[in-house]
């Protein structure tokens, strides 16, 4: 087959991180072809090359068979290839069919341009089947649809090469299926696609070629069909990965550490998000939340951790009663030990134009041993960063590395060191291996297994029924809002979970 892509010992520095060390890859055209390897391997920084938004500092590149010096994403997007980040790239404010002709609006009088760009958004829609509401505002629409915004984005401004990075990171089971749907199509209209991604399964099911790199090199290369999930994780890790459960899981479950009764509350279009929800969670057990994202789960974790107050109900923590109409408050949740890693690191987890430290100690600077008399002990913090960054193996170890550097994965493992590095009493944790390779993941399921097995009571959120069953000791599944079903984990398997999750009665 012809290749579309060819990169030839491609380096890039950034300070003292080599991210990419003299890599040489062959993409092949209408291909999909899966970069994979663990956060912090260079995957990102090699596409964002290949996008233009870093210039290698040694080796070059070839497009469809012709030399390509690309200083910037409009000579990327003048060769045809486009790109969708993990995070994605539009204005909220702005609608759909806006946000498409952003950049590239043609001309002074948008009336017609727009016409003209409506049109041709219709006739890529027919052909790709996806489908957006070009008049609504991308900040009302769901991630699915906002991811196929993303692409038909992208499409329309000429892409044949398609990077997509972690694209089904904050998509649910459904959404990805229909994603994958749209990209074989894609692919058999001749797209060249790169995908950057950790689920193997989905590698298994899509690639046509895999890639596996680690610490800024390449190791393998290979046809998929040279390829088993299990070669492939410990091509990525070095190792062999377990992600299963263990054999003798869990210990003696102790005292509830949180209660809550009755909890309700609507969306801002006055929408039910909780109806009714009632749980408690004990010491030393791990309790699950499945679920198709958007059914409450997120807004339960919200007003337990005290970032948004209910409209009715009650919560017991520790010693301390809370009401809907005097709720808890977050600064206040840490002082009763409850610690809390959200389902957005970006938006609530970290805050992304401080250094790795500040984000590090954020919400627990004012502890004893990060203060200096009234000032605050910015060695002691640093330190204590540093120690997480080991501990918890976030790279690069840079404690002054901006938040926005790191890779998704490791901003993941800072906030997840900065809330279990204080033994709280209750862990609230929403996707914590969302964007995370399979090493970090198992080392991230170990870290939870071990703070419940010291008696912290964990609430688990995850759009990942395999992890749920990985972790979990006992499962409650909501839908539209409601807890739907609660089952120990010997009685729970994916079918009965998923018809759970359905809101069906018969889970038997």
């Amino acid at each position: 087959m012809p290749v579309a892509v060819r990169l030839h010992g491609i380096s890039k520095r950034f300070g003292a991180v080599q991210a990419n060390r003299e890599v040489s890859l062959s993409v092949a055209a209408g291909s999909v072809h899966g970069l994979v390897g663990e956060n912090g391997a260079g995957k990102s920084t090699l596409m964002a090359i290949l996008y233009g938004y870093y210039l290698a500092d040694a080796g070059h590149i070839e497009v469809n068979g012709q030399p390509a010096r690309i200083a910037n994403s409009h000579e990327a997007i003048a060769l045809g290839i486009g790109m969708v980040h993990q995070h994605f790239m539009l204005v909220d404010t702005l609608s759909c069919l806006e946000n498409v002709m952003l950049g590239a609006e043609g001309g002074f009088f948008l009336g017609a341009a727009k016409r003209l760009v409506r049109a041709e958004l219709q006739r890529l829609m027919a052909e790709t089947g996806l489908q957006v509401d070009l008049d609504a505002l991308a900040g009302d629409l769901p991630v699915g649809e906002l991811q196929r915004l993303e692409i038909l984005k992208a499409l329309y401004r000429g892409a044949r090469i398609l990077i997509l990075d972690e694209p089904t990171a904050v998509l649910t089971p459904q959404e990805t299926d229909q994603l994958f749907v749209t990209l074989r199509a894609l692919r058999e209209r001749g797209t060249t696609i790169l995908l950057i991604t950790h689920k193997l399964r989905e590698v298994m099911s899509l690639c046509d070629a895999v890639t596996v790199m680690r610490a800024g090199q390449v190791v393998e290369s290979r046809p998929i069909a040279e390829w088993t999930e299990e070669r492939l994780a410990e091509s990525m890790v070095g190792r062999k990965v377990s992600l299963g459960r263990p054999a003798a899981a869990g210990t003696e479950v102790g005292a509830i550490r949180l209660q809550a009764t009755g909890l309700r509350l609507r969306h801002a279009n006055g929408v039910p998000a909780l109806r009714d929800v009632s749980l408690s969670l004990r010491a030393g057990e791990i309790v699950g939340v499945a679920g198709v994202s958007g059914n409450g789960q997120s807004e339960l974790l919200e007003v337990l951790s005290g970032l948004r107050a209910p409209e009715a109900g009650q919560m017991q923590l520790g010693d301390v009663r809370f009401t809907f109409d005097a709720w808890l408050h977050p600064a206040q949740a840490r002082e009763l030990r409850l610690a809390h890693v959200p389902e957005d690191r970006h938006a609530v987890g970290l805050v992304m134009s401080f250094p790795a430290w500040e984000s590090a100690v954020l919400g627990y600077q004012d502890l004893p041993k990060y203060r200096r008399g009234p000032s605050m002990n910015h060695p002691a913090m640093q330190a204590a960063t540093a120690a997480m960054q080991e501990r918890f193996d976030v790279r690069p170890r840079d404690v002054q590395l901006g938040s926005s550097k790191f890779s998704g994965g490791n901003q993941q493992k800072l906030i997840l060191a900065r809330e279990i590095g204080e033994q709280p009493q209750v862990l609230l944790v929403g996707q914590p291996t969302r964007g995370v390779d399979i090493g970090a993941i198992e080392f991230i399921h170990s870290q939870l297994r071990a703070l419940r097995d010291a008696g912290c009571a964990v609430l688990l959120v995850s759009s990942e029924l395999d992890e749920i069953l990985a972790l979990a000791d006992r499962v409650l599944v909501m839908n539209a809002g409601r807890i739907t079903g609660e089952l120990a984990i010997d009685d729970c398997d994916e079918r009965r979970l998923g018809l759970l999750m359905a809101a069906q009665q018969e889970a038997a």
